[in-house]
């Protein structure tokens, strides 16, 4: 008998890779301004960035999590939670606006 080949589900030929180099490049980048920066910036600029990737049904979840992380940062004192979660609802507003699913 013979087998059949499987078509490949990638979309090109090294796409994984392709996917697996920008991961870990926005990786290194997440850690490298987490670690160099202030906690309130790094926190607004890791929560803005990784906020823009989510996907846009889930947009209000995000953004209530935004608003409940914001209060309890700026009430307990803890600059990179507050203004993570300020970035996290910016981000959430962008996706809810302007991506489409």
């Amino acid at each position: 008998m013979e087998s059949k080949e499987k078509a490949s589900k990638e979309p090109f030929p090294g796409a994984y890779i392709v996917g697996l180099v920008i991961t870990l490049a926005l990786l290194i980048g997440v850690v490298l301004v987490g670690s160099s920066l202030s906690p309130a910036t790094s926190g607004f600029l890791v929560a803005l960035g990784l906020g823009l990737t989510v996907n846009p049904k889930y947009a209000l979840w995000f953004l209530a999590a935004g608003v409940f992380c914001t209060l309890m940062g700026f009430a307990g004192s803890e600059p990179q939670i507050a203004w993570g979660g300020v970035g996290l609802i910016l981000s959430q507003l962008v996706v809810k606006l302007f991506i489409k699913s």
